[in-house]
């Protein structure tokens, strides 16, 4: 059985500052807020409302929950969803919590995804 999967509310952008910039205070109160910091970057994840002085973004993203939570110990879940949006021709930018999966896709594409997903048997509520 297919995990199901929900949509969220609201556009998102994907922020890219340098390495050492401070993480903006402005993200830390939002309910969907995704933060990655390497040697090489520090990217944010959050509702395109939220103005993010940085190097640079890209907008436009509409987001999928996978219901969760999710066992570690399961296998596959994300490579199936990438695979059908992969075969429908959508780009994803895939995000992880403890709990569940999280994928962003461009909200020009979502009607397709959303099709896509559903004739493959995925619920989405």
């Amino acid at each position: 059985m297919k995990p199901a999967l929900r949509l969220v509310e609201g556009e998102f952008t994907v922020h890219r500052l340098d390495p050492s910039a401070p993480i903006p205070h402005t993200v830390t109160g939002e309910p969907h807020c995704w933060i990655g910091r390497t040697e090489d970057e520090l990217s944010i994840v959050c509702p395109s409302a939220v103005e993010i002085d940085g190097e640079k973004r890209e907008s436009g993203w509409s987001c999928l929950k996978v219901v969760g939570p999710l066992d570690f110990e399961l296998t596959g879940i994300l490579a199936g969803i990438a695979g059908v949006l992969a075969d429908a021709g959508v780009a994803i930018f895939a995000l992880s919590t403890f709990d569940t999966d999280y994928v962003l896709v461009k909200a020009a594409t979502m009607p397709r995804a959303v099709a896509a997903l559903r004739e493959a048997g995925y619920p989405i509520g």
